[in-house]
């Protein structure tokens, strides 16, 4: 089922079933395409056809996947901006995308130079009967940003043959059926909403809410309320969660299984969660430029904590050593991964291109390890690794052994500049609220259980750490406060 036909099949298929909702807008799989084809009409008197880009800069809102798929229709590519971008940031990736069209949410939002459609005027939006675009799966599909903290953001290329790839097998791997319901807490300018939460569940026939801002305060009001089967989120949400009060006990047994990737989790933060809130959480692994995952622990079946699982079917994931030589189980090395999902390229970047995908390898920047079952472990980011008197040093390491002390909810270790040995690692911790935690006992437990090159040559006790927009730790942020200091 090729998605560029999605909505047009899905409305056959199971027509009055719920499809997406948000606080304002709930429709149909019939009145989702409706929608998308009435929003087609006003793109196509805009002059938007087959080939051109589409930016969607919005919000997390319903009129967000009507327009995804309202500029599939007519054969055309999606590029989701970040909503708090600036003029600057989005005139990065709207010049870069050649995007000449963006939907905002008002007259003042930035444009980046593309002619603005607001939001509220497409309600006006009339459905026309026009067929879909012919399309194949070699069409671009989507132009999903990196988040540039190795330079100025890329336009990673997602054709239709790859986003069908990955929500088929998302689909396939969390045992989707039409009963399933995603609640939406992830930004869909990010493939990991666009593929885990949004496209996986509407291809079966399932169904997706969308709440808005995240609010730990009010998240479990509204699982309780909506009951939901699933959601997916990132580490930092969880560890939000678990550091709620005590008393917060809230029903959780609509939910068949939660996921938890886009940045590295601890352990500890997984078995927390899993204990007091009775989640069945499995953890995954992927790239933007893998098209979300190509990783994951099963629903049902074998999860192993501290792995974040086998490869996804139809994937395969490799070791390398520094000459490309794929490693044996157990020995540590370069993630490659291979598959359907492997993006067509970075725009307008060959040089980029080819560095990032050798013969037909992905090559992640990712460190790991394969254990005798294909489950992988993420040691680290090649960038991160740390060179101390030259002994390469992974932030991961001290991170889980950090992790491990009572009162700790996140920490972060990047390298800082030494004029002796180079680089040293600096440890930033956030404690539970109401934990006592100090610079002193971090790093008592650190010199037992860490040899000494190890043991961070300082550490600070912080109220929280900067994150990007995905809510990812942002190290690059916390690299430049300390190499300023």
């Amino acid at each position: 089922m090729s998605l560029g036909y999605l909505s047009p099949i899905l409305a056959e298929r199971y027509g009055s079933a719920p499809a997406v909702a948000d606080d304002r807008i709930r429709l149909t799989h019939a009145e989702l395409d409706a929608r998308a084809d009435a929003v087609a009409g006003r793109l196509a008197r805009e002059g938007f056809g087959r080939g051109d880009v589409l930016a969607v800069m919005l919000t997390n809102r319903v009129e967000l996947v009507v327009c995804l798929f309202a500029a599939w229709r007519l054969g055309g590519t999606v590029t989701p901006i970040n909503p708090a971008f600036t003029e600057i940031e989005a005139g990065h990736q709207v010049q870069d995308s050649g995007a000449r069209l963006i939907v905002v949410e008002s007259e003042e939002s930035p444009t980046g130079g593309a002619r603005p459609i607001t939001v509220a005027s497409l309600e006006s939006a009339e459905p026309t009967g026009a067929p879909p675009a012919d399309l194949s799966p070699d069409d671009l599909a989507l132009l999903v940003y990196t988040s540039g903290s190795t330079g100025r953001p890329k336009g990673v290329m997602l054709n239709h043959a790859n986003v069908e790839a990955m929500s088929s097998i998302m689909a396939e791997h969390m045992r989707l059926t039409r009963d399933d319901h995603c609640m939406l807490i992830l930004p869909l300018f990010h493939v990991n909403a666009l593929m885990a939460s949004l496209l996986a569940p509407l291809r079966v026939g399932g169904r997706l809410t969308i709440i808005g801002r995240f609010s730990p305060q009010t998240f479990f009001d509204h699982v309780e309320r909506l009951r939901p089967t699933y959601f997916s989120a990132v580490p930092t949400i969880y560890a939000l969660l678990v550091s709620l009060p005590e008393d917060v006990k809230p029903d959780t047994s609509s939910l068949r299984f939660v996921v938890c990737g886009a940045a590295p989790v601890s352990k500890e933060l997984l078995e927390a969660c899993q204990t007091r809130y009775g989640f069945e959480m499995v953890e995954g692994y992927g790239l933007t430029e893998g098209t979300c995952a190509s990783a994951c622990n099963p629903v049902d079946g074998v999860r192993k904590l501290g792995t974040v699982g086998p490869a996804l079917p139809g994937q395969r994931i490799a070791i390398a050593g520094p000459d490309g030589r794929h490693l044996p189980p157990g020995e540590i090395g370069e993630v490659l991964i291979s598959g359907p999902t492997v993006m067509q390229g970075y725009l307008n970047q060959p040089e980029a291109t080819a560095a990032t995908i050798r013969d037909g390898w992905l090559h992640t920047g990712d460190v790991g390890r394969l254990d005798e079952d294909g489950y992988l472990q993420i040691v680290d980011r090649i960038k991160d690794m740390i060179i101390r008197g030259g002994e390469n040093l992974y932030p991961k390491e001290i991170e889980n052994a950090i992790a491990q002390i009572e009162g700790v909810l996140e920490v972060a270790v990047i390298g800082r500049p030494d004029d002796v040995l180079g680089e040293v690692p600096v440890a930033f911790v956030v404690a539970y609220p109401g934990a006592v935690l100090t610079e002193a006992d971090v790093m008592e437990h650190c010199r037992r259980h860490l040899t000494r090159v190890k043991v961070p040559a300082a550490v600070e006790i912080v109220e929280e750490l900067p994150k990007n927009p995905v809510g990812k730790i942002d190290k690059p942020t916390l690299r430049r406060l300390v190499h300023s200091a």
